[in-house]
């Protein structure tokens, strides 16, 4: 039986709002990388994988570290619930 990828629309979605409230980006886009890691033990749970690309001023001045955890924090329980793994990249 071949594994496909979920549909993560609705997290997506989710994930954009929360971060949006939180950081307020001039800049955000959420990329659905789970399709590449189909087969994968951290895909068999259901759990998505994404990358999100972030400007934000909020983020500015602030060591890679700091914007990772603000990042981890608008998201919530969401790391547990809906993300196996999460690569960010701040746009300055």
């Amino acid at each position: 039986m071949t594994q496909q990828a979920p549909d993560n629309t609705v997290r997506i979605q989710k994930m954009h709002q929360r971060i949006s409230e939180a950081l307020q980006p001039e800049q955000l886009d959420i990329i659905d990388d789970s399709h590449k890691h189909i087969g994968h033990a951290g895909a068999k749970g259901g759990l998505g994988h994404f990358t999100v690309i972030i400007k934000s001023d909020l983020l500015e001045g602030k060591r890679m570290i700091q914007q990772h955890r603000l990042i981890y924090d608008a998201l919530g329980d969401m790391m547990q619930t809906d993300i196996h793994a999460l690569a960010i990249k701040v746009i300055k």
